[in-house]
Order: structure tokens, then C-alpha cells, then sequence
């Protein structure tokens, strides 16, 4: 099990996935929290049949899975139900994360969560680390990679924490505006050797 937890964030088309992969090719184990949401909504799961006694049958689709598209519109415009599926899902995906970190074998651990600051998991890291790229950079990294309007991608954006306050709960910043992948790596990997020794010192005072 990995001693040391750095819990990754940013905000929509900031570059997790980018930085992430980074991390992974240095040899990091990545716990990534939409991976560990999909997990506890698997066909057969009780989750999943309880979401389909709420809502109907037709949120799942013929092969037993999960219409994630259709239950997220249902769940944006009505607050009631996005309270249900929180309390339903949250503590099953903190479970689900704290068992793939049991497993972590890399000296320290990556959790890479959108909504880690919004959901409360930077309560399970060690250091916060937010990807950071403004608004307009955001929305143009979206909608070049989904078909999405620019107003949704915005409408996700503001229901997600503001920049500001976002950076302001970071212990560590990527700043991934305008930069080349080369920069990008060399950042990830400054942070890489500040982990490494920031473990090293934990182990040292134990």
C-alpha cells in the first residue's frame, strides 16, 4: 500500500488525463475516481438496481449498463435527485478508492478525481495537486474532443468550484496553458522527485 496520496484535480479539459499518463509512464499507480464510479454501477451491482427502482428500467440500457447520459440530464435539472444519487453513490465510491489504494504498490499514489475538492476526497491525500488552464482554453480543449456546445461546456464549468478557489486549496500547481508536452513532462516530473522526497522524509521521521 502506497503511505503517500496525491490527489490530482482540475477542472473540465484542463489535461488530467495528460498529466496522469505522465505520471503513469514513471511508474505511478493511478487510482482514478470515475473508474471506481463506473465499478459500483456495474451490471448486477445493488447500486445499479437501486437507481433502477427509482428512475425506471429505461436508465439501463440492453446490455444491463448504465445510461450515464440520460440519468445526467435527469439528475442536472432536479436537485431532489441529485441529492439521492449522491448520498447513494459517494460512499460506495470512497469504499471503492480506498481499496484500490490498498493495493497501490508504486511508492506513492496518485488519485486523480474531477471533483475531489467538491466531493470531499482531498480528506483521503496527503497533498492536493490541481491542473491548471483558463476558461477559454478549457472550452476550446472540450469541444474539440466531445459534441458539446461551448454553453454546456460553460454550464459544466460553472457548476464545477470557481479557478479561484480551486488554486487556492492547492498545495501543488501544473500550469498547462500554452505549453508544449515537453514542458508539461518536465513539470510532472519536478513534482515526481518532490513526492519522492517529501515520502522520503515521512519515512525518516517514523
Amino acid at each position: 500500500m502506497s503511505k503517500f496520496i496525491v490527489g490530482l484535480t482540475g477542472g473540465i479539459g484542463s489535461g488530467k488525463t495528460t498529466v496522469t499518463d505522465i505520471f503513469q509512464q514513471l511508474g505511478i499507480d493511478i487510482i482514478d475516481a470515475d473508474i471506481a464510479a463506473r465499478i459500483v454501477v456495474e451490471p448486477g451491482s445493488s447500486a445499479l438496481q437501486a437507481i433502477s427502482n427509482r428512475f425506471g428500467t429505461d436508465y439501463i440500457d440492453h446490455q444491463g449498463q448504465l445510461n450515464r447520459a440520460k440519468l445526467r440530464s435527469k439528475i442536472f435539472t432536479i436537485d431532489e435527485d441529485k441529492t439521492w444519487l449522491n448520498n447513494l453513490l459517494h460512499p460506495l465510491i470512497r469504499q471503492e478508492i480506498l481499496r484500490q489504494i490498498s493495493q497501490a504498490k508504486s511508492h506513492y499514489c496518485i488519485l486523480v478525481a474531477p471533483l475531489l475538492l467538491e466531493n470531499k476526497l482531498d480528506k483521503l491525500v496527503n497533498r492536493v495537486l490541481v491542473v491548471d488552464v483558463d476558461e477559454a482554453t478549457q472550452v476550446s480543449r472540450t469541444i474539440a474532443r466531445d459534441p458539446s456546445s461551448a454553453e454546456e461546456v460553460k454550464r459544466i464549468i460553472a457548476s464545477q468550484m470557481p479557478r479561484e478557489q480551486r488554486l487556492s486549496l492547492a498545495d501543488d500547481v501544473i500550469n498547462n496553458h500554452n505549453i508544449s508536452l515537453e514542458q508539461l513532462h518536465i513539470q510532472v516530473s519536478n513534482l515526481d522527485k518532490q513526492y519522492q522526497a517529501l515520502l522520503s522524509n515521512l519515512s525518516s521521521t517514523e
